[in-house]
């Protein structure tokens, strides 16, 4: 490695460094005020960054919000597909997915609530429905995928069929019965479970 190249790979993990620091203070910060009352200046204050830097590394503080979401993981969870494909009948993939459902719910409870309290603010607003524009397609992929086993609804369509599954496993309905009414993730995946698997194996 030749002196210039180690300089630029020292720059570049020192952005890299920066860059986490500033959404791990972001992350605290948004939870704490939400997104609305959370300034530049304070973000720079609480990750140890000047404002200046803060706008190089990220332009926004709408970029930084993105940059915490993007930060709690994916959309799906790995190997979700397989879980489902795998279970031997259709009420197990069902159950399958709420659980994994839950795990992407809960590790974005919190963000989701100042996402949805920010709303107004384009940025935000824009996050939160390619969030929601994700979760759909995820439901309606898995809606598919248990369209195929046996027992299986024929009162639904497909697309209600979908619309269920994302009403009940939905970050707002989620927020509403763990974050509000102190349901444990327990409680919610089994009364979910129970309400989804008797409206699409009724059998």
């Amino acid at each position: 490695m030749t002196g210039r190249t180690a300089l630029r790979t020292a720059r570049a993990e020192r952005a890299a460094a920066t860059r986490a620091r500033i959404v791990e203070a972001a992350s605290e910060l948004f939870a704490e005020r939400g997104y609305l009352d959370t300034t530049m200046t304070a973000l720079a204050e609480a990750a140890g960054v000047a404002v200046q830097t803060l706008y190089l590394s990220f332009g926004s503080k709408g970029a930084v919000l993105e940059a915490v979401w993007r930060g709690t993981g994916p959309d799906q969870p790995d190997g979700w597909r397989e879980q489902v494909t795998t279970a031997p009948d259709g009420p197990t993939a069902l159950a399958r997915h709420v659980a994994a459902t839950a795990e992407v719910l809960e590790r974005r409870r919190r963000l989701a609530a100042v996402l949805a309290a920010a709303a107004a603010d384009p940025e935000p607003a824009a996050l939160l429905a390619a969030a929601r524009e994700a979760a759909w397609a995820w439901h309606a992929a898995v809606v598919d995928e248990l369209a195929l086993r046996p027992g299986f609804t024929l009162e639904l369509t497909l697309e209600r069929a979908t619309q269920i599954v994302g009403a009940l496993l939905s970050q707002e309905a989620y927020g509403l019965l763990v974050g509000e009414n102190g349901w444990t993730v327990a409680d919610w995946t089994a009364w979910t479970t129970r309400h989804l698997t008797a409206d699409l194996f009724p059998g």
